[in-house]
């Protein structure tokens, strides 16, 4: 007993133990910590949240980038751009990209997955690097990469149509309007093919292996599994990862240049190239307008953004009842 109570008055009267940390560290490692998020705090200050609020008052101004004076026009660049039917026409080409890429995206890719995420798959490691492989690449080298790919004339997609005896001649799949967006509707779900199968295997390793084995032992085959088991449960992924490519299919900007530059005829127009088009590409810049016709896109993003909560949340609601 009394070794005991000796033992404690000891580890009590012991220097440093069970006294409380001191103030000074924590605030001298907080000043640290703030010291190096300067350089990302100005960075992103001043190369993204600046940008976002000038756009909204280049908007109200006609200002060809180049004059130090600007001329308050208030609402007419709104109006202009939405009697702009090439505009409307950008709308749609996002539209009809965002439609056709999507379920490429998430349906090859979940079916690729659950190829992937069998152990018995030989060599499954080096196919999952070989389609991640090419959203590591520069997409503006892509890009130009694939005018040469599909080049009318002497592209190895159509010396190969050619051999096979498939068409006479070369197709111009970048210079036809009738091929040129599905083209390269193509050629940005295998660039970020990778990216939708990565999350369709995060979202496999959630099923635990113990629910295959019951069924198994139940007599369930695989497609019963897939049916029963394997879909019901990546139901609310589903949701989350149909919103993120979504999302990410609206930033299609530096391959659609670097391929089409919006041709032929504006047939692969998005509003990102129609924005950069008047404030870039024109003869005399339209800042005022290429900024209103970006703060309308930026609303439809935010819509979209709001849709996104939503179906996180019902996404939640999914699992939690699962």
């Amino acid at each position: 007993m009394t070794a005991a109570v000796q033992s404690r008055e000891a580890t009590v009267a012991a220097p440093g133990k069970n006294q409380p940390p001191q103030r000074g560290g924590g605030v001298r490692t907080t000043l640290w910590i703030w010291l190096f998020l300067i350089p990302t705090v100005v960075l992103y200050g001043v190369y993204t949240v600046y940008p976002i609020f000038a756009s909204y008052w280049f908007s109200f101004v006609e200002w060809n980038g180049f004059e130090e004076s600007k001329t308050w026009v208030g609402l007419r660049n709104y109006r202009e751009v939405l009697a702009d039917p090439l505009f409307w026409n950008s709308f749609r080409i996002t539209a009809l990209f965002t439609v056709a890429a999507v379920p490429l995206k998430v349906v090859a890719s979940l079916l690729v997955a659950l190829l992937l995420n069998s152990p018995r798959l030989p060599l499954r490691n080096l196919f999952r690097t070989a389609f991640f492989l090419p959203v590591v690449t520069t997409t503006a080298i892509v890009g130009v990469v694939m005018q040469f790919v599909f080049d009318p004339a002497d592209g190895p997609i159509n010396r190969l149509l050619v051999k096979l005896g498939v068409v006479d001649q070369g197709i111009n799949f970048l210079g036809d309007s009738s091929t040129a967006l599905w083209t390269v509707v193509g050629v940005y779900s295998w660039k970020w093919f990778g990216v939708t199968l990565i999350y369709w295997l995060a979202a496999l390793q959630t099923i635990p292996d113990e629910v295959y084995e019951a069924a198994q032992i139940d007599g369930a085959g695989r497609l019963a599994m897939l049916r029963s088991i394997t879909m019901p449960l990546l139901k609310p992924f589903t949701i989350i990862i149909t919103l993120l490519t979504l999302e990410a299919t609206l930033k299609v900007f530096d391959l659609m240049l670097t391929m089409t530059n919006g041709g032929p005829f504006f047939s692969t127009e998005v509003v990102e190239i129609y924005i950069y088009r008047w404030a870039f590409a024109a003869t005399v810049p339209q800042l005022g307008l290429a900024s209103a016709a970006a703060v309308l896109f930026g609303l439809f993003v935010c819509v979209l953004g709001l849709f996104q909560l939503l179906g996180i949340r019902a996404a939640r609601k999914a699992g939690g009842s699962r």
